[in-house]
């Protein structure tokens, strides 16, 4: 689809910002397209009017997690209605749980790449048939430190493998291609503004390691399977550390990726729950926890009032 580049009233020339866009000439030549692991679809659901106006999409793991955030997205913006009624607009299906706030959208998305995934192609492609413009896409989650003290947000610069290199590896009918992992500058340097206006509240900006697997393949030693002594696990993150790696989780090379492809503003925001070189497993008392796990909503929630004029 071409993308509309300005609109003449008069002498005057408005650009109207792009719409968002998909790299597939196929979808053109389908009568319908089945948004199947969101129970929604572009014959039986009218796309543009249910989320034309959405300017901000937050993505996160937990189904929970995400509703709890849509929630508090509703009251900081002050919007009508009571927030326990909002409706999971994904409620056809059990993979993800999706919320519609005002101009934000609330996702959740499992764990791991290819979960994250799926999804994405399916929000990518949902966006674009709502004719959605000027999209800002955040992930929030929960990491594993490197050298950083519990607590700490980690708005990532670059996205990397776990050589940690700035890129993501596909295997496509056979054969591996290689995409770009770096995500928007700007948008990590307004992130990190907003975290300075915020009391109490430590981040840095940092290149977060994306794997394949919760335990070998972040170097812990309380898997059901070792491979590897606990000097070689110290070794591998200190070589993380001195690659500009503060963080590890599990799905941030394929959002940075596919955001980029599709050229979408995008934003990775992890809070850590562990330092890595100091142990394997999290051993702070639940509620210091859940108030880590609020930190990424609340920094996104600042940057979102702010960007809608509601800080000035």
């Amino acid at each position: 689809m071409a993308p509309i580049l300005l609109n003449c009233m008069g002498n005057d020339h408005e650009y109207i910002k792009q719409q968002v866009q998909v790299k597939n000439p196929y979808l053109d030549t389908m009568e319908e397209d089945i948004l199947y692991h969101f129970s929604l679809s572009t014959k039986t659901h009218n796309l543009p009017e249910m989320f034309g106006d959405i300017k901000f999409v937050c993505v996160g793991g937990s189904a929970n997690r995400m509703k709890a955030f849509a929630q508090f997205i509703h009251q900081e913006l002050k919007l009508p209605g009571n927030p326990e009624e909002i409706r999971d607009i994904c409620e056809g299906t059990d993979r993800y749980c999706m919320y519609k706030v005002g101009p934000v959208l609330s996702i959740s998305h499992g764990m791991g790449v290819p979960s994250i995934s799926i999804m994405l192609h399916e929000l990518i492609k949902l966006l674009h048939h709502a004719q959605c413009r000027d999209v800002v896409l955040f992930r929030l989650g929960t990491s594993g430190g490197v050298g950083l003290a519990p607590g700490t947000v980690v708005i990532t610069d670059k996205a990397v493998d776990y050589s940690f290199r700035p890129q993501f590896e596909q295997v496509v009918l056979g054969k591996v291609i290689t995409r770009s992992t770096e995500l928007d500058e700007g948008v990590a340097n307004e992130l990190l503004q907003c975290s300075s206006e915020l009391q109490n509240f430590p981040s840095v900006i940092g290149n977060t390691m994306c794997t394949h697997d919760f335990y070998e393949g972040q170097g812990r030693l309380d898997g059901a399977l070792c491979s590897f002594s606990h000097e070689e696990k110290l070794e591998y993150l200190r070589k993380a550390y001195e690659a500009g790696v503060r963080n590890i989780e599990m799905e941030s090379t394929v959002f940075a990726a596919m955001c980029r492809v599709c050229g979408l503003k995008a934003a990775v925001i992890c809070v850590t729950l562990l330092n890595r070189f100091e142990g394997d497993q999290i051993t702070s008392p639940h509620d210091v926890l859940v108030e880590y796990q609020q930190r990424p909503q609340v920094l996104v929630s600042h940057f979102i009032k702010k960007r809608l004029g509601h800080i000035v």
